[in-house]
């Protein structure tokens, strides 16, 4: 009468699971299961075997089949993963049918027979060998959302499982996969694929996109699973344009970057839809309804991948009319595009009789939640803070707003049109702001076709650094010869791998800042960044690719002290890594966050310093410049001759030889440079920097061969991963760097800064004058700074200094005496 049983014999009792579970000897799983299928079961003598869903001796692929079909039909009756469906907004009534969607559900075991029977063995091993089954006999996708991949006669080829339950333990994944190894994975949704296919990053994105009408989708198995199995099919199928949808994040970009090259290097156009920062399609399509429209919007905004003019995107006349293109989508639109006025981080949108206003919009993608002062005004007004990006936080807006504003039935519905729209336009206005920030500070110029040819007539020209030379004479930059011709080619490794760094010392006054902006002039403004200092933690927090292949300059190596540290790693690793604490956009939660800024850069600072950081020297190719009396003069001259009317017209032609080198320098590109000639290079080695001295002397040889790249043939070589360009090296090269290095490198095998032996040479032409003169021997010769003051004609603290420096070495000796220790 109450469906209870006891013993009193041993005093159990329960109810009627219990009775089965007792009586035959079952798990609780095992007994629901009994008991759906047959109530009667519960005073049966025997225990009943359930169904097999599988047939024991079908072959592998029927297995597989049958197994995916046992999960579908089990999906069909499941809650849990049906209202996990719902709660990942896939609703569409057709979904699980057309994919055949299944959920694990941990009953499959329950219908196999006994593992220590023979049949059971059998079965369950090969389950096992088909990766359905794991060695503890527990089912793979248990838990899990069950998508299959399909090949276009039904065939199963690969089988996804997402876990439904988030609170899972540490270290259980979440997606998961057959285990064993195969040939080709397939290819998801491959029916529907035509000449415009939307490719995600993860198969519930996929299914989000199906949902909200686009049926040409597909989905690679994570930001690293696009296979070249799906290339082959997106050729086969003669796909024209491939719309990339990966997460936006870390991971996301750098997958869009990896996979966006191998599609257009198959002459396959690649777009790239942007979601807000951090968000995935799925999260993106519950947080802005209707998600069709949503969607629909940032398909049709989204972003060229190619090099040049984006071409049109309208359909073909060739394109499936089953598969939508985007200009069919646009034409189904009917929310025209939302026309607003942007004043500061207030939004202004009119609706018809309506007037909106959201204050606070952001300059940078909000994450989860976009909480802004929204305002509604007709005749009346309705101002509340609203997450724009809540479905019931908008719903309540709109009813609350509707009941200030008249109250009319239909009121309500157009005010949730309408702030559709208003949200439509916010993101606009984040995304174009975004876009802003992540553009090039300065953007190349389009050259004309005159300019084109003049640059490349010039980078073809024989004898090209004797014109660069004279270019800088022209210019106004008089002597210094192997220092402009230096500093020149150190900028133009800016496109190797492994860029030289250039520091310029002199003291105050002499012309360091002259030689590096003369230098800077030559080179495109959109290569070169110029600071006068820096911050120690300024570098890391530049944009990732912010600094590659560009020319950093310092005015003052002094400005960047701080900075010292960052400096280095740049100039040898090449890169910059740096792991700091900040707050979670989502959660906000404290998390570590990493900032990464790529090189190769190429380093230029001046100097007054006589001593200089050893680390930073000996990355660096030291620069001094000619204080002598001789470059004074010509100095003099030069600026003289600026005022008369030779030099006015000459200013005039000093502007079109900069921007001749500035489009030369656009025209070159980087390259890898092969020197044949490297194993018959020698170097000195009496020193351990020069290790390093060694590796800028072969740089020097590469830049001079990548300024001829386009007197050299470009040749290609080819691995298992990808074709490598190259141009070779020639005598030619190797003779011109061996000059300039013959003089500059030579400069760091000295104890003595080049100003330093400068005036050792000096001194020891006065000493041997003076001696002669009063018929002494040298080391009985004495003198005060002052007579060497007014032989030499330095100043007196330079001279101090210099003095103190050849003292320290003892290449000097002081002695003082007379009134005062003079």
């Amino acid at each position: 009468a109450k469906n209870l049983w006891h013993c009193f014999g041993c005093g159990l009792g329960g109810g009627v699971l219990d009775w089965v579970m007792k009586k035959q000897g079952v798990s609780f799983r095992h007994a629901v299961e009994l008991l759906r299928e047959d109530s009667s079961l519960a005073a049966g003598p025997t225990v009943r075997v359930l169904a097999a869903p599988v047939s024991f001796d079908a072959d592998d692929a029927a297995l597989l089949r049958q197994t995916i079909g046992y999960y579908h039909e089990r999906l069909l009756a499941n809650v849990e993963a049906q209202a996990y469906l719902v709660a990942r907004g896939l609703t569409h009534p057709e979904l699980i049918d057309h994919f055949r969607l299944g959920v694990g559900d941990r009953t499959l075991g329950l219908r196999l027979p006994d593992k220590k029977r023979k049949a059971g063995a059998e079965i369950r091993a090969r389950l096992q060998a088909l990766g359905l089954m794991r060695e503890s006999g527990h089912e793979h996708f248990n838990g899990s959302l069950v998508v299959p991949i399909l090949d276009e006669a039904g065939a199963v080829l690969e089988v996804y499982g997402r876990k439904l339950r988030e609170d899972l333990r540490p270290g259980t994944p979440k997606h998961l996969y057959l285990p064993r190894v195969q040939a080709g994975r397939g290819v998801f949704n491959i029916a529907a694929l035509g000449e415009e296919v939307i490719l995600c990053e993860a198969l519930i994105d996929a299914l989000t996109f199906w949902c909200a009408g686009w049926r040409n989708v597909t989905s690679a198995y994570g930001v690293e699973g696009f296979t070249d199995e799906m290339l082959e099919v997106f050729k086969q199928r003669g796909v024209r344009r491939v719309l990339i949808a990966f997460d936006r994040d870390e991971a996301g970009d750098r997958g869009a970057e990896k996979v966006a090259p191998l599609l257009m290097a198959a002459g396959i156009e690649c777009w790239r839809i942007e979601f807000p920062k951090g968000m995935d399609a799925n999260e993106y399509a519950q947080k802005v309804q209707p998600a069709d429209k949503s969607l629909g919007l940032l398909i049709r905004k989204a972003a060229w991948l190619g090099k040049g003019v984006a071409p049109s995107r309208e359909a073909s006349p060739s394109s499936t009319p089953a598969l939508p293109s985007l200009a069919a989508e646009a034409a189904k639109e009917e929310t025209p595009q939302p026309e607003f006025e942007l004043e500061g981080d207030v939004l202004k949108l009119v609706c018809g009789p309506r007037v909106w206003q959201v204050r606070g919009v952001p300059k940078a993608p909000p994450g989860a939640s976009l909480k802004l002062n929204v305002r509604v005004q007709a005749e009346a007004l309705h101002v509340d803070s609203v997450d724009l990006y809540s479905a019931r936080a908008r719903s309540v807006f709109c009813t609350q707003a509707a009941a200030e504003l008249g109250g009319r039935d239909d009121l309500q519905a157009a005010l949730s049109r309408e702030l559709g729209r208003v949200l439509l336009a916010v993101e606009q206005v984040i995304a174009e702001r975004e876009r802003a920030a992540h553009a090039p500070k300065v953007l190349a110029p389009v050259m004309s076709e005159e300019e084109h040819t003049a640059a490349l007539a010039w980078l073809r020209s024989p004898g090209l650094l004797e014109r660069i030379a004279s270019d800088f004479d022209a210019c106004g930059l008089v002597g210094e010869a192997t220092n402009k011709l230096t500093a020149y080619l150190a900028c133009v490794s800016r496109l190797l791998s492994n860029p030289l760094a250039v520091l310029v010392q002199s003291s105050s006054a002499a012309g360091k800042t002259s030689l590096m902006d003369a230098v800077l002039a030559f080179m495109p403004p959109e290569s070169r960044i110029r600071y006068s200092a820096m911050t120690g933690q300024s570098l890391y927090y530049m944009g990732q690719t912010d600094l590659k292949h560009r020319i950093l300059a310092l005015a003052e190596e002094e400005g960047a002290a701080r900075a010292s540290y960052a400096l280095k790693l740049l100039q040898s690793d090449g890169e910059l890594t740096m792991a700091a604490t900040g707050k979670d956009p989502v959660s906000g939660n404290l998390v570590t966050q990493e900032y990464h800024v790529e090189g190769p850069v190429m380093l230029m600072l001046t100097t007054t310093a006589i001593e200089i950081d050893d680390e930073l020297m000996n990355r660096c190719l030291v620069l001094t410049v000619d204080e002598g009396s001789e470059q004074t003069r010509a100095i003099h001259a030069r600026q003289r001759s600026r005022r008369t009317l030779e030099g006015l017209m000459a200013g005039q032609r000093k502007q079109d030889i900069q921007a001749l080198h500035q489009h030369a320098q656009r025209l070159l590109r980087p390259l890898a440079v092969v020197n044949p000639y490297a194993d018959q290079l020698s170097f000195h080695a009496s020193q351990a920097r020069a290790r390093r001295d060694h590796e800028k002397y072969l740089s020097l040889i590469d830049a001079v061969t990548l300024l001829h790249q386009h007197q050299r043939p470009v040749q290609q070589a080819c691995n298992a991963h990808k074709t490598v360009e190259y141009i070779e090296v020639t005598r030619a090269d190797i003779e011109a760097a061996h000059g300039i290095a013959h003089e500059v490198l030579g400069r760091s095998l000295d104890e003595l800064p080049p100003i330093t032996r400068k005036l050792l040479q000096l001194l020891s032409a006065y000493v041997t004058e003076q001696a002669s003169l009063k018929c002494l021997a040298k080391d009985e010769l004495r003198f005060t700074r002052r007579e060497l003051r007014e032989s030499c004609g330095w100043g007196d603290t330079q001279l101090r200094l210099h003095l103190q420096r050849l003292t320290e070495l003892e290449l000097l000796s002081s002695e003082r005496g007379g009134p005062g220790g003079q």
